[in-house]
């Protein structure tokens, strides 16, 4: 069996050096511009469209990482971009879930016990004790329901706070109260006071995190956002900011990556920036996945993980 690999951007040896450990029996290549050789499968991150052309002997492109905007964009803009019968595959947690669910554990925590406002007195040399929030009326809510929503709900869950949980389809998750579909959505973000976007994005979800949305949050709200940039409407986060409507936000994506020096978030004391890094593919535990379902589906098997092109995931 014949595997292409390529990422954009990052360095590829040790992915592709774990991919040849845990897919001995196979052929794996780097793509480079140019390369028309025949394949069976690909493991990719952000490939170009020139990836995909000719390329109608691909059973399954796996992409490394749970989100596949960037490959769902270019086929949106260049329809038959992927070969019409090729699956598209996203990782399963591959321990980003752990990891998701530190970082919003943390940063929820850091809210409601008012660590981030106890750093600005410090730095103010101001001796102070702050009135906490009371935790029965801290509510959190998590829109979207998938491997890592699910997970970073449950987290919250077992620190006894209230926890809601939004997605597109009905979800049943222990100790969260559970929305679903376009008209409950208002009743999910009704008084919410931390609102952390795990959202896929897709036509339908791009832009949700805007000024409608703050105005529904009790005022002084939170915002994390570690899903991706185009889900906020950022010029609509800047005024609720300016508003007090949210107290604060911490973004770890953005539109544009890395984050300009020239953007207004630099300058935000209300906002707190992180690269990009809440939880990341472990690369032998990504591999390892992509191996076996390789294996099963040269089997003739069924796998988990493929992405519902219409619905972007």
């Amino acid at each position: 069996m014949k595997i292409l690999f390529y990422t954009q951007g990052i360095s590829f040896d040790p992915d592709l050096q774990s991919l040849s450990r845990a897919l001995p029996e196979a052929e794996v290549r780097h793509w480079e511009r140019g390369d028309t050789g025949p394949a069976d499968f690909a493991v990719v991150w952000r490939p170009p469209r020139e990836f995909f052309v000719g390329r109608d002997d691909l059973r399954a492109v796996f992409n490394l990482g749970a989100g596949v905007d960037a490959i769902l964009g270019l086929e949106r803009a260049h329809p038959g971009t992927l070969p019409k019968h090729t699956l598209l595959v996203r990782l399963e947690d591959t321990g980003m879930a752990s990891q998701m669910a530190e970082y919003v554990t943390h940063t929820v925590l850091r809210y409601m016990r008012r660590f981030d406002e106890y750093a600005h007195l410090q730095a103010l040399q101001q001796w102070k004790v702050l009135e906490r929030h009371p935790r029965e009326t801290f509510t959190v809510g998590v829109l979207g329901l998938g491997v890592l929503g699910a997970h970073v709900a449950e987290t919250l869950s077992s620190f006894g706070l209230p926890v809601r949980g939004f997605s597109r389809s009905a979800k049943k998750i222990e100790g969260v109260d559970c929305y679903a579909g376009a008209n409950q959505f208002d009743a999910f973000i009704d008084k919410v006071k931390v609102l952390v976007n795990l959202l896929p994005s897709t036509p339908d979800t791009d832009g949700v995190l805007n000024a409608r949305t703050f105005s529904k949050l009790t005022r002084g709200a939170y915002l994390i956002n570690v899903a991706r940039g185009a889900h906020l409407v950022e010029g609509d986060l800047l005024e609720a900011l300016s508003s007090g409507q949210v107290a604060a936000a911490t973004l770890d994506v953005f539109h544009h990556e890395p984050l300009p020096a020239s953007h207004a978030f630099w300058s935000q004391s209300r906002i707190t920036i992180t690269p990009h890094c809440s939880a990341e593919a472990l690369p032998d535990e990504s591999m390892w996945q992509i191996a076996q379902k390789i294996r099963e589906l040269t089997r003739g098997g069924s796998i988990g993980g493929i992405v519902n092109v219409e619905q972007g995931y």
